[in-house]
């Protein structure tokens, strides 16, 4: 057991300064590393200590491996959390971090290698037992590997890069010509973006809902914190999460959940995690899809209806203590829901809206949580993701939930760039979600609807 007093960041913008927050009331010394582009941000501005990494580019920064763990070092840290995106499921980085006698605060590399990759993991979760979306064996070499899977399969068919995330790397073929077409072009950028070439294949599921399951471990056992809704998408990205999914009957979320941690305890996972499904609206089938082994964006709406302070957890069993919670300590109480708030402008194609942010008011009251680096004054750089922060609501029940978020969302003001808030209160109008009748691309279809409604009103 390895006690951290001096805790290196290596993430930027509101994960930062969530696990900021976090350590330091566990009476950690917080070093935040960061690029030149984020000097002024409130991770910056409210760390012990920060380290410039140098320019803002992420190659020269935010991944590069070596300066990171060097200025850990330097430091005199004692541990690096990844925080989500850039280095966090990187097993090399993790490795790295271990043979530098720091702690990696998160599982394991060998892990992170075996259940970071989509295929790799399907195959470990059917070993373990738990229900796979049926689709190639593995990863697909040959043109002709993925015509003879997909014909098992049955069109239409996604393709799904194995090292993918963020809803990159997929495309849906609807017959054998379109597979044959589409299959280098995944190729090509899975490469590009993740440098890993590796596709494999899948049955399409036209109402799926997203369904993922948070568990912590601390490599003997594993428990679940219930589970998520993240079916309201754009090109495949969530923008909206609620826990917990209310289309689950209690059966099938029983039989969900313990599939969770039944795989978790099989691969002896360490840390906090999270096992993303499909659900089947019309047949009501679940299957798991991979694994995300690192914090999420949306782990906040779990905290809330459990109660439990993710980050602390994380924290606690990178140091080798057990698990802070059996199972029967974690109980679900009320309804939560996240909205992510970008600087972009829906008006324009959802175009990213860098610059200076006027004017920052943040909503008030019970029930009502922030996550956010912004505020008055503080410049948006053009280099990295266009998250602003999230506003996470939570009540006694979803109806309760909405008419929160209604009334937060009427008093938030964030002015100087153009963002995703109009969007939000558009959305939350639509009797669709509220009726809670949505599915992973109805986001998508009902834009398109907005869209030819308001072409015809034109002409």
């Amino acid at each position: 057991m390895r006690e951290i007093k001096k805790l290196l960041i290596c993430a930027r913008g509101e994960i930062a300064l969530r696990i900021l927050r976090s350590a330091k009331e566990m009476g950690m010394t917080c070093v935040v590393a960061h690029s030149s582009a984020d000097e002024t941000s409130l991770p910056v501005k409210w760390a012990d200590e920060a380290v410039n990494l140098g320019a803002p580019h992420a190659k020269k920064s935010y991944l590069n491996q070596d300066l990171i763990i060097q200025a850990a070092l330097d430091a005199g840290a004692d541990a690096i959390h990844p925080g989500y995106g850039f280095l966090s499921e990187n097993a090399d980085f993790a490795r790295k971090v271990v043979e530098a006698n720091l702690i990696f605060v998160g599982p394991q590399h060998e892990l992170i290698a075996q259940m970071g990759n989509k295929a790799q993991a399907i195959e470990t979760a059917k070993k373990a037992g738990v229900p796979v979306v049926p689709g190639s064996d593995g990863l697909v070499q040959t043109i002709e590997a993925a015509l003879a899977a997909a014909n098992d399969v049955g069109y239409p068919i996604l393709i799904k890069a194995a090292a993918g995330g963020g809803g990159r790397g997929i495309r849906v073929a609807y017959n054998a010509d379109e597979l044959q077409a589409q299959i280098p072009q995944s190729q090509q950028e899975a490469l590009a973006a993740f440098g890993d070439a590796g596709v494999y294949l899948e049955r399409y599921i036209a109402r799926a809902r997203h369904i993922e399951v948070q568990i912590l471990g601390d490599g003997d056992n594993a428990v679940h914190l219930f589970e998520r809704d993240c079916s309201l998408q754009r090109r495949r990205q969530k923008i909206w999460e609620e826990a917990p999914a209310q289309i689950l009957s209690e059966e099938t979320r029983q039989k969900l959940l313990e599939s969770a941690v039944k795989l978790a305890k099989k691969v002896k996972y360490k840390s906090a995690g999270t096992l993303e499904y499909l659900y089947d609206v019309d047949t009501q089938e679940f299957f798991f899809i991979e694994m995300n082994t690192r914090i999420q964006v949306e782990h906040t709406i779990t905290e809330e209806i459990c109660g439990v302070d993710l980050i602390k957890a994380m924290l606690l069993i990178a140091q080798g203590h057990a698990l802070p919670y059996q199972q029967n300590d974690i109980q679900m109480r009320g309804h939560a829901i996240e909205i992510r708030i970008n600087a972009e402008n829906p008006d324009n194609n959802f175009m990213p809206s860098p610059g200076t942010l006027t004017e920052v008011v943040w909503p008030l009251g019970a029930g009502v949580r922030i996550d956010s680096m912004a505020y008055s004054g503080y410049t948006i750089p053009p280099y990295y993701d266009s998250l602003i922060g999230k506003l996470i609501i939570w009540a006694e029940d979803r109806p309760s939930a909405l008419a929160r978020l209604h009334r937060a969302l009427d008093e938030i003001k964030v002015a100087g760039v153009h963002t995703t808030l109009p969007f939000f209160k558009s959305l939350l109008s639509v009797n669709d979600v509220q009726k809670n009748d949505f599915h992973t691309v109805w986001v998508e279809q009902w834009m398109n609807h907005c869209s030819s409604a308001s072409q015809k009103e034109a002409s």
